[in-house]
């Protein structure tokens, strides 16, 4: 697991207060919606907020390739590193 992941993992159970979830139980290419984490689209918003504070960067909610970029942790990974 690369420290982006871990970061990123880290993100999602601070900011959505999952107090019941570690770093190990989440799988990076588990679904984070709907099946897999079972994140709702409220949740997809404050990971949205929380991941342009944290890494300075834009997130068009009206792209179409959004909901691909918010499948997995690895997904949010390569998305947030292609913006750098």
């Amino acid at each position: 697991m690369n420290d982006l992941e871990t970061k990123i993992k880290q993100l999602i159970i601070d900011s959505l207060n999952l107090e019941d979830i570690s770093i190990d139980d989440i799988d990076s290419t588990e679904a984070l919606f709907v099946d897999g984490l079972g994140l709702d689209s409220i949740d997809a918003l404050e990971l949205g907020v929380v991941l342009q504070k944290e890494f300075n960067i834009k997130i068009k909610v009206q792209d179409d390739e959004i909901k691909k970029h918010f499948y997995s942790v690895r997904a949010l990974a390569e998305f947030v590193s292609n913006q750098h």
